[in-house]
């Protein structure tokens, strides 16, 4: 049996989660972590990279590495449609460093989910209340929203948050009074919220974990009979907050994890492109569907047009990250996420979505209806999760 090395990084990390972090115009509310690996025997994959990274040698940083940074969010406005030229190739090259032997394991965890549960402790589900769901609709309207008196008050006046979730929720009620027939079923869950709202006690402690991204990656190594291997982990930032990282893999019983230099291993920098690529993608998509204002909140949230003005290459990107992701190395707990993972499935139904078309030809020719499409798609995806979630 193979022993197997793999390498963990992770994005969109906030250390220190306050208000200035959530409030940040730059804040994305998923903490994407990546862990990449394959048979220790394998020395391909470290010759393509180094063939890569000597192709972009024009793109290292100071530290002489290609990292993800080298790739701009507002690049990933509308998907791989805001690629220029150099970037859909230089996206497309790393893509192609990947085969059928390389193991890729990811995780995506809400922010504000994780903060909501700590308002959830000790409350159990009953015969007519099922806590989970009322977890996932609170963090979804808090994600959508993003009501800045809600946040603000988590951070600086925590012992109000209560009360300031309740009246969120009954604005929200009313404002939904001017579309009954779009909003009836958000409007249903809400005043469930309220009802559930009023029987909880008023505790809210914001500390962050790296349990779960953990947590998914032993299911992974389970799942797939994976006994002899190592884990590095990425060696950046903060002494202190990184040891705690690693503190967390080894509670979990990852016995054969350490830190590294990512500087020394590729390994750790696939890590960190991967999860770059596709925490930006993720973001894309959450930015475009997420409401610019309560009001907006009403109005039905459709995929921009341009995110389906793509050409053939970047259609070819889609369909190589679909086979990265759903068809290579197939396995339950290949991504792992908390209750709120709507971020993740609408992911995944991107890539679904795009790997379908044949051609660049079958999109253009009922380009103003792609997003409808998406939408149908992924409100299915959506559905069935919940469905299977219950």
């Amino acid at each position: 049996m193979s022993k197997y090395n793999f390498y963990y990084d992770e994005t969109e990390h906030s250390r220190i989660i306050n208000y200035s972090t959530v409030s940040a115009d730059n804040y994305y509310d998923n903490f994407v972590t990546m862990i990449i690996g394959w048979p220790s025997e394998n020395e391909d994959i470290l010759q393509k990279h180094a063939a890569f990274e000597a192709k972009y040698a024009d793109r290292k940083d100071r530290n002489g590495e290609i990292k993800s940074k080298v790739l701009k969010q507002n690049e990933f406005k509308y998907g791989f449609a805001s690629l220029n030229r150099q970037n859909t190739q230089f996206v497309d090259d790393f893509l192609s460093l990947f085969d059928e032997d390389i193991h890729i394991y990811f995780s995506v965890a809400s922010k504000i989910e994780y903060l909501v549960l700590q308002l959830f402790q000790g409350y159990k589900n009953t015969f007519l209340i099922d806590a989970n769901s009322i977890k996932y609709s609170i963090t979804k309207a808090l994600v959508l929203y993003r009501p800045q008196e809600i946040i603000k008050c988590l951070y600086e006046s925590p012992d109000n948050f209560l009360e300031e979730l309740k009246k969120f929720f009954r604005d929200r009620i009313e404002y939904n009074k001017s579309k009954p027939d779009l909003k009836q079923k958000e409007t249903e869950a809400f005043q469930q919220i309220l009802f559930v709202l009023s029987r909880i006690s008023d505790s809210v402690e914001i500390a962050w974990s790296y349990r779960m991204s953990f947590d998914g990656f032993k299911k992974y190594l389970n799942e797939k009979d994976i006994q002899d291997y190592t884990l590095l982990i990425d060696k950046e930032g903060e002494e202190g907050e990184k040891s705690k990282t690693l503190k967390t893999a080894l509670a979990m019983g990852l016995n054969n994890s350490d830190e590294a230099d990512s500087k020394e291993y590729a390994g750790l920098r696939m890590a960190d492109m991967m999860a770059g690529i596709l925490s930006k993608l993720m973001k894309g998509l959450c930015d475009s569907l997420s409401y610019q204002s309560i009001d907006d909140g009403i109005n039905k949230k459709i995929l921009n047009v341009n995110w389906f003005r793509i050409n053939e290459k970047q259609l070819q990107l889609y369909k190589k990250l679909y086979r990265i992701i759903c068809e290579w190395q197939p396995a339950w707990y290949k991504s792992y996420s908390g209750i709120y993972a709507d971020d993740l499935i609408l992911f995944n139904a991107l890539i679904n979505f795009m790997n379908h078309f044949e051609s660049v030809g079958q999109i253009q020719n009922d380009l103003e209806m792609q997003g409808e499409y998406f939408n149908a798609f992924a409100c299915e995806q959506l559905a069935k999760s919940f469905e299977q979630e219950r």
